[in-house]
């Protein structure tokens, strides 16, 4: 006799679809999960810092220059002095890389979407209000362990 599926399996059951169709709404663009995240988090947040980067990104800092270092040989990302010291780098979005990224998440919504389609208007606000439950529960947790998780 089988067991029922838990509510956590059928979460992660429902993420891997959802990021399954994420990666195939990436290939247009011939971008990897990882270098999207960086673009995504450098559009949020604007210049920052490598090892900010890094931080927000939960790698090591020499994995970051990695992804910046193929991120800015496609003109997506490109590196600027620190104005307030020189010896430091900003890494930032060029313009085809803000486009790149509006591009993707556009393409990631309408691909979500029709993962979402399914489902009558009711179902989609319960499913909306209980994963905004989740989500405020998780960035309230003393750990702070929502913070810098990329929806990417």
């Amino acid at each position: 006799m089988d067991e029922p599926e838990s509510l956590a399996d059928a979460f992660w059951a429902v993420a891997r679809m959802l990021r399954g169709r994420n990666t195939l709404a990436l290939a247009p663009w011939d971008v990897t999960p990882s270098q999207f995240r960086a673009l995504a988090t450098l559009s949020r947040h604007g210049e920052v810092r490598l090892s900010v980067l890094a931080e927000h990104l939960r790698i090591a800092p020499r994995s970051a220059t990695e992804v910046v270092d193929d991120l800015e040989a496609r003109g997506l990302a490109a590196r600027t002095p620190d104005p307030a010291d020189r010896r430091a780098t900003l890494v930032g979005l060029t313009d085809t890389g803000a486009e790149l990224v509006r591009e993707v998440h556009a393409a990631r919504r309408a691909e979500s979407e029709t993962l979402f389609a399914g489902l009558d208007e009711r179902d989609r606000t319960d499913l909306a209000r209980v994963l905004g439950l989740l989500r405020a529960r998780d960035q309230d947790a003393p750990s702070g362990s929502g913070e810098g998780r990329s929806t990417a």
